[in-house]
């Protein structure tokens, strides 16, 4: 190591150091070594030399309390991805430990595929399974990715957006999920600050301008209850800390959920650590004394803890001035896990061993993702899955027996009856909801008391509408593998159908039959499926969702078509046309003339069109299965006043199409649509929503399309928004 880096390492020795932890200093100096060597050169976008990285997440990680390995891990987790570095070398020079540390934060980048999407979940794929083996691997890749949040400044404006929409979408409920509290706050803080900084200033500002007396009013209140507690209670040991919301949970109250900034209780809280759990409900007791409860504004996570393993009492009181705030009770082993959830296992418990069983099922999510992914071969299902199942919002409902289900928001009774047991899914028939019987849509609010209705009848089963309606993906899991199961031969001839109907609607067709098998299975093993029936059964059951899969396949067949130049059932017109037109449609036989698309069908590229003349508005351009287009053209009244015709390749970029959403009615449903439409950059020329009679809602939206291919991938990612079952396309 050159002696420009020796004071470098003597503060990164020192910062070590303050963390009272037991380091491996020999180690974790080669370590530094290693790092400033292989990363000699480089530079950050910031013009910072690239070294400051690493040993930035270092630091991270030892606050977190990681052993040394992790640190060493942390100062090399970019070594492999942007260094010649391999991750034998590592092995070779540290350990085996430390190597597959590294591997499992590398991101997968030297391979082929479709999307940058593709590439990013099989890069998520590969941490959530190295994570099962060893949990420092997400802990080290929230320490990587929140610094380099910190400094997302130096980014360019729209890499910036998707980092920050990356983050909030992937690894802030990673982060929430594992409960370590700091590191969530500020990934949704600064990310929410780049997508949107107007309502982040506004926020700002409004907790700026209140800050002063609210810090004098809760500064009063934990006065008051001190003394209380010391008259009441002389012997308690209490701790007392003041918390204010993060910006992102006003964010979400504020714009998701329509409130005022005044309608917030809980942006300012007193926060009572103690000893025992006795010592919290004493407490409670004595704060209800004290003050005057918010009804339905109590909280007890000790009993019910959340997932992520939080617990403590909450409850919302109204002081003297009237003003409402929040008080937090909790025990000093409950406080470590809030702050540093998964990770206080190291920082306060010497690591964690495998054979832990109550990591196991803390970590049990994992498996249940890695599980519904297998299932269905597509590595995005992976992000989908993250965005529903570790959702920050828990529903929690009981069984009749008194055990608490802990289901995200917007789960249905179809996802409680998994969650209890996939054979109570499988074999429910209905559900009653505190005695009353209800939809299978049913909704789910914390504390109802639901009983799954069953049945005994052999070959019962759930219904293929139950994947529109469940949320978790375990439901929708374990409905799919069902129907793999037990409904082998009624799904290779669903999909056959299915796939056979999209080959002939765009055109896929081959001379020999031995051309067109070898063609289905090398699209079958592409999905690691074993034989064409394999690939037909997957379509039928949801395991291969064709619409996601349909761009590559034709891409295939447009290669192969030009490499054998196999014919591709058309009109004989074809060598004849012309390829360009000045509206994108070329009606043949007749040059230069007016040409307008029908608002009963609204075509768009990629559809099958026929053209009408009309008496002095030119040709009419329909969709070739429209209502009003005769099924057999020298049948029909006027027979001569129906015209081939036909896309141009200069076809305009932009053409209106209408969608209906169906979908649960409830509360941030629209700006889910709007941001997945601003993701996408799709132009949104119009939306409607009204709600329906069984607690749904239809949402019409007019949007620009590019033609049939672009509207069917907008209609594919809608469909992944939460509560969403049906979507469809209109006619105008």
């Amino acid at each position: 190591m050159e002696c420009i880096y020796e004071n470098e390492y003597k503060e990164f020795e020192a910062f070590l150091k303050s963390q009272n932890i037991s380091f491996d200093f020999d180690m974790i100096k080669k370590a530094f070594e290693f790092c400033c060597k292989v990363h000699k050169g480089q530079l950050r976008r910031s013009n910072e030399e690239y070294y400051i990285h690493p040993v930035s997440v270092a630091k991270i990680v030892a606050q977190l309390g990681l052993d040394s390995e992790a640190v060493c891990a942390a100062l090399l987790h970019d070594a492999v991805e942007d260094t010649d570095t391999t991750v034998e070398e590592i092995s070779k020079n540290f350990s085996s430990e430390v190597a597959l540390l590294v591997d499992g934060v590398t991101k997968i980048g030297r391979l082929s595929f479709i999307s940058k999407e593709e590439q990013q979940a099989e890069s998520i794929r590969k941490m959530l399974i190295a994570m099962g083996k060893d949990i420092r691997v997400i802990l080290i890749k929230l320490a990587d990715r929140l610094h380099n949040m910190r400094t997302i400044e130096f980014m360019p404006s729209q890499k910036q957006r998707d980092k920050a929409l990356e983050t909030l979408e992937v690894y802030a409920p990673i982060a929430h999920r594992l409960g370590i509290r700091p590191i969530k706050e500020e990934l949704e803080d600064i990310s929410i600050a780049h997508l949107d900084p107007v309502a982040y200033g506004e926020i700002e500002n409004l907790l700026t301008g209140n800050n002063a007396y609210r810090t004098q009013m809760l500064e009063t209140v934990k006065l008051r209850i001190k003394e209380r507690l010391e008259k009441d209670i002389p012997d308690i040991k209490t701790e007392f800390q003041s918390r204010v919301k993060s910006i992102n949970g006003i964010y979400r109250k504020m714009f998701v959920q329509g409130k005022s900034f005044e309608e917030i209780y809980d942006i300012y809280a007193v926060r009572i650590i103690t000893d025992t759990v006795a010592d919290c409900y004493n407490i409670l007791g004595i704060i209800h004394d004290m003050f005057r409860p918010i009804p339905n504004r109590f909280k007890d996570y000790i009993s019910t803890p959340k997932p992520n393993m939080y617990q403590s009492l909450h409850t919302t009181v109204i002081g003297r001035e009237g003003v409402p705030f929040e008080i937090q009770i909790r025990t000093t082993a409950m406080h470590e896990t809030a702050e540093y959830g998964i990770a206080a296992h190291w920082k306060y418990k010497a690591g964690i061993h495998g054979t832990d069983e109550s990591m196991e099922n803390q970590l049990a999510w994992i498996r249940q993702i890695l599980e519904s992914q297998s299932d269905t071969g597509d590595a995005s299902e992976i992000i989908r899955s993250i965005k529903v199942d570790l959702a920050q919002d828990d529903t929690f409902a009981v069984t009749p027996k008194g055990d608490v289900i802990n289901l995200p928001a917007g789960a249905t009774v179809v996802d409680f009856a998994f969650a209890i047991h996939s054979a109570v899914g499988i074999k429910m028939v209905g559900a009653k909801v505190d005695g009353r019987i209800v939809p299978i849509n049913h909704v789910i609010k914390t504390g109802e008391i639901i009983e799954i209705l069953t049945t005994n009848q052999a070959g019962h089963g759930p219904s293929r509408d139950w994947m529109n309606i469940a949320v978790t993906n375990q439901a929708k899991s374990k409905i799919r593998s069902w129907f793999k199961k037990e409904k082998r031969a009624e799904n290779i001839e669903s999909g056959r159908n299915e796939l056979e109907r999209e080959f002939k609607r765009n055109g896929i067709a081959f001379e020999e039959d031995n051309q067109y098998e070898e063609f289905l299975l090398d699209i079958a093993r592409r999905q690691h499926l074993e034989n064409i029936d394999e690939l037909y059964a997957a379509i039928g059951y949801g395991g291969v969702v064709l619409a996601r899969i349909l761009p590559n396949i034709k891409e295939n067949f447009n290669r192969i078509n030009k490499q054998n130049k196999v014919v591709i059932t058309a009109p004989e017109t074809v060598q004849s046309r012309r390829s360009k037109a000045t509206d994108g449609v070329i009606v043949e036989g007749v040059d230069n003339c007016l040409v307008k698309f029908s608002k009963c069908c609204a075509p768009l590229p990629g559809d099958d069109i026929i053209g009408f003349i009309t008496r002095g508005h030119g040709v009419s351009i329909h969709k070739r299965d429209c209502i009003n287009v005769p099924k057999n053209i020298e049948e029909a009244a006027e027979p001569a006043r129906w015209i081939p015709s036909y896309w141009a390749d200069n076809t305009p970029s932009d053409f209106l199409a209408s969608i209906q959403i169906t979908a649960i009615d409830r509360q941030g449903l629209i700006l889910d649509i709007s941001q997945t439409l601003v993701n996408m950059r799709v132009a949104l020329h119009g939306i409607n929503a009204r709600p329906t009679k069984n607690g749904n809602s239809i949402t019409l939206i007019t949007v620009s399309a590019e033609g049939v291919e672009h509207l069917k991938n907008i209609i594919s990612r809608i469909e992944k928004i939460h509560g969403v079952f049906h979507v469809e396309r209109l006619n105008q």
